[in-house]
C-alpha cells in the first residue's frame, strides 16, 4: 500500500482498535487461478503472537480454503471512517481558487499465511468467541449456546476455520495532513454539518490530525 509520509499511520494499538472495532475484513489471498477475495468478519486476538492472531471462519462451498498453500500470502484488509471532501468547504477556494476534492478514509492492512483449521471444538470455541465480541453490550446478549445443539452441529459441517497470524501491519490515516490549516478546520466544519455517524468519525480524526501537529510542533 502506498502511504505518503504525511498519512503515516504506526501505533500498533491503534492499528489494531480500527481492526477490533471494524471487523469485517476484506481478505485477498493467492490461487492457483489468480487472486481470490472474500469478506470476513475477523475476531482479533491480540494475545497471539507480536502483531495479533485474526480467527473466523468461511462456509465449507467456498473453495477457497481448499486453494491455501501452506505458504500462501494473505493480506486482509480492514476499513475505518471515510468520507469525501469537498473543496467547497475550504477557506482557500474564495481566497485562490487553488483547491480540488478528495477522499479522506482510514484503513489497516494485516499480512500473513493463512491456515484451515477443522477441528470441531476450535470451531466452536471460535464462534463462542467472535458471536460475544459482537454481542457484547446488549441487554440480552445471544448465545450460540442458546440455539439448539443438533442446529449448531449441523452449522458447525458446514463452515471451516481461518486462522491468520499477522507478521505484518500497515496502517494510513488519510485526514486532510496534506491541506492548509484554515482548510482543515474547514473540513472539520464541513463533516460535523452533515451530521452522520461516519462523518462525525471523520471530523473528529481530522480535528485529532490537527492536535498531533500542533502538539509536534512545540
Amino acid at each position: 500500500m502506498y502511504i505518503d509520509p504525511k498519512h503515516q499511520f504506526t501505533d500498533p494499538e491503534a492499528i489494531h482498535s480500527l481492526m477490533a472495532s471494524h471487523p469485517l475484513g476484506a481478505w485477498v489471498c493467492h490461487a492457483p487461478e489468480g487472486l481470490i477475495a472474500n469478506h470476513v468478519p475477523f475476531l482479533l486476538d491480540r494475545s497471539r503472537g507480536p502483531l495479533g492472531t485474526l480467527i473466523g471462519h468461511v462456509s465449507r462451498a467456498n473453495t477457497v480454503w481448499r486453494q491455501l498453500g501452506p505458504a500462501t500470502p494473505s493480506v486482509v484488509m480492514f476499513r475505518g471512517p471515510q468520507a469525501y471532501i469537498t473543496p467547497g468547504w475550504y477557506p482557500g477556494k474564495s481566497e485562490h481558487g487553488k483547491v480540488v476534492p478528495t477522499w479522506n478514509y482510514v484503513v489497516a492492512h494485516a499480512h500473513g499465511v493463512a491456515r484451515v483449521i477443522e477441528d470441531r471444538e476450535w470451531l466452536l470455541a471460535m464462534l463462542d468467541r467472535l458471536t460475544d465480541a459482537q454481542e457484547a453490550g446488549r441487554q440480552a446478549p445471544w448465545r450460540v449456546g442458546d440455539a439448539p445443539p443438533s442446529f449448531i452441529d449441523k452449522f458447525l459441517r458446514a463452515i471451516v476455520g481461518i486462522e491468520i497470524p499477522v507478521d505484518r501491519l500497515e496502517g494510513k490515516l488519510k485526514a486532510s495532513q496534506d491541506e492548509a490549516m484554515q482548510d482543515r478546520i474547514g473540513t472539520v466544519h464541513g463533516l460535523r454539518e452533515k451530521a452522520t455517524a461516519e462523518a462525525m468519525s471523520m471530523a473528529d480524526l481530522v480535528m485529532k490530525a490537527i492536535e498531533t501537529d500542533a502538539a509536534d510542533r512545540r
